[in-house]
């Protein structure tokens, strides 16, 4: 029997679930390839960054109008320019080269916090071939004047704006962090997001106690990781009609098994393909496939959904009870077994 793994991403018919996040992987045409040759359902490009975007308005005004020491001030509050591994305009040359290469959809990455600045290049990218869009919100709010209420307005005002510009899907890439997840996602819905990837990963900088400097360190994701995701996969989806990706914590075809039964559509890796190659998404597929069969599935369409956490006012209550079987769980022999 041949299980149909097929699903509906951002409007998207995918021959499974299973594509590469955003991430360095897209840099390389020749990697891309091998991700389409493994079996990738989907290409999802780095982040075009805001701060990149700036900059080059920045420096056209520089070259047009503005004073010398009033475009250095503004210049010292954006990153280098090496910093970034393709410009703004390589961003979009390498978006077309990508769409000539490979016969999968190919989704943009666009990483900031407010719409004036992407609206343009979110055009732009439209008119480059791309098939959808994610929104990658990192905002880290650290001003104590400013309300919850005001930072979640900004990232509808994005969604908001790019919805008005442009006819691509728009997926927005969260963080868990927002105190009251489901309403916001709720919000996004009504805002026409298309869907929602879950979760961005906030990366923690590390100090140097010698030298008194912060060190940005990348760590790779770990399986852990996947648990919060699982939650809010399994809460969001009983209540969201749109699209729902998971990123974050997928390293084995279980893990994907897990975050589509949670209610996931699209099953997006990093992690897993920086340390294992490519080729690990053609054995993911192939594993995937075979744990349906065995236990009987036709489709993944049936399994999708299947520990969603479901509607209503028991919702609260049902997470108070599985809070307390948690807290009541722990058995000293399970930690000692684990120690030996």
């Amino acid at each position: 029997m041949t299980v149909d793994l097929s699903t509906t991403y951002l409007g998207l018919d995918l021959p499974h679930p299973l594509m590469p996040g955003s991430s360095p992987l897209s840099d390389d045409l020749d990697t891309v390839r091998r991700l389409e040759d493994a079996g990738a359902s989907a290409i999802v490009m780095r982040s075009l960054f805001e701060e990149q975007i700036v900059g080059d308005e920045l420096a056209t005004y520089h070259a047009h109008e503005a004073p010398s020491e009033s475009y250095a001030e503004a210049l010292s509050y954006l990153p280098e320019p090496a910093m970034f591994s393709l410009g703004t305009q390589d961003y979009l040359e390498q978006l077309q080269r990508i769409k000539a290469a490979v016969s999968v959809p190919v989704i943009a990455s666009l990483n900031g916090t407010t719409p004036d600045n992407w609206l343009e290049y979110a055009r732009l990218i439209a008119q480059a071939g791309a098939d959808a869009l994610e929104l990658n919100i990192y905002d880290l709010p650290t001003d104590p004047r400013e309300a919850g209420e005001d930072v979640e307005r900004r990232v509808l005002d994005v969604v908001t704006t790019l919805r008005e510009a442009v006819a691509l899907p728009l997926a927005v890439k969260l963080s868990p962090f927002y105190s009251s997840l489901s309403n916001f996602a709720r919000r996004l819905e009504l805002a026409k997001a298309d869907g929602l990837v879950i979760f961005n990963r906030f990366y923690q900088p590390d100090f140097d106690v010698e030298n008194l400097e912060v060190v940005p360190r990348v760590r790779l994701s770990s399986p852990g990781e996947l648990l919060l995701r699982l939650r809010w996969l399994s809460i969001l989806s009983g209540q969201l009609s749109i699209s729902l990706a998971v990123t974050g914590g997928v390293h084995t075809a279980v893990d994907a098994v897990k975050a589509v039964m949670a209610g996931a559509h699209a099953v997006q890796m990093v992690s897993v393909l920086l340390r294992r190659g490519p080729e690990v998404l053609s054995r993911m597929r192939a594993e995937l496939s075979r744990w349906l069969e065995e236990r009987g599935y036709e489709s993944l369409r049936q399994m999708q959904g299947s520990m969603s956490a479901g509607r209503g006012a028991s919702l609260p209550a049902l997470e108070r009870v599985h809070y307390m079987r948690v807290l009541q769980s722990w058995r000293p022999e399970e930690d000692a077994g684990r120690e030996s």
